[in-house]
């Protein structure tokens, strides 16, 4: 953790922040000790530790500086396997990525739309990581959309509007672009990647297939890859 992500309610009074057990028992810090914090959607600043006690940490906090600039890009993700799917919002938090829509695929399972790493909660936990990591505060909106047809024929030309959009596919035409500087919409496929038939539809639908080489790649090793080489 290179940030501590803090929300208003862990604010007393001022800049008097106090958190519970749960928080703060990864800090191996004491007394006196500062360390960087971030208000969530807000600013990043410094905290102080003023106070440990069994159940408590006291700090004061000082926020001045602004959170990195988020990515002109917006991600189609076809729904991952739940321990995938964990990593990946980690990855897309922690890169840039404010605006995210697990979708639906053929190659998709019924069953990782029941998964509890679905709810709002847990999603929330793993962009809070993954912003952390980055020294991040802005929070990613993700979106569910678990029918696929309905969402690219009537959702997702509103989505793209003028921004390029990309659909990774392996065998594809045309190498990932580099070091784009445009606004983008990217589509990556579930393990397997997406069928023809979703390929044909998205490239109806106005995106342009590419593919990062001869290497088959696991969706959260593609996730990382894909953007870097678009905005590195």
């Amino acid at each position: 953790m290179n940030l501590l992500l803090l929300t208003a309610d862990d604010f007393l009074d001022g800049n008097l922040v106090k958190l519970n057990t749960k928080r703060f028992k990864h800090i191996k810090m004491d007394v006196g000790n500062s360390l960087r914090v971030g208000l969530l959607n807000g600013q990043i600043g410094n905290g102080t530790i003023i106070s440990i006690k069994r159940d408590y940490l006291e700090m004061t906090v000082q926020l001045s500086g602004e959170p990195p600039p988020a990515l002109p890009l917006t991600v189609l993700l076809a729904l991952p396997r739940p321990k995938m799917l964990k990593r990946c919002l980690q990855h897309l938090s922690a890169l840039g990525v404010k605006r995210i829509f697990l979708m639906n695929s053929y190659r998709v399972e019924k069953s990782f739309w029941q998964s509890p790493c679905l709810s709002e909660d847990n999603i929330r936990e793993q962009l809070t990581l993954g912003l952390e990591q980055a020294r991040d505060t802005v929070l990613p909106e993700v979106m569910l959309e678990k029918r696929f047809k309905p969402f690219i024929e009537d959702r997702v030309p509103a989505i793209v509007g003028s921004a390029r959009a990309l659909v990774a596919h392996p065998g594809s035409g045309h190498s990932c672009p580099r070091n784009i500087k445009e606004p983008s919409v990217l589509a990556i496929g579930p393990e397997g990647g997406f069928i023809p038939y979703e390929v044909e539809m998205l490239e109806f639908n106005g995106f342009e297939a590419i593919h990062l080489g001869l290497r088959i790649l696991r969706v959260e090793t593609a996730v990382i890859a894909l953007i870097s080489r678009l905005y590195d």
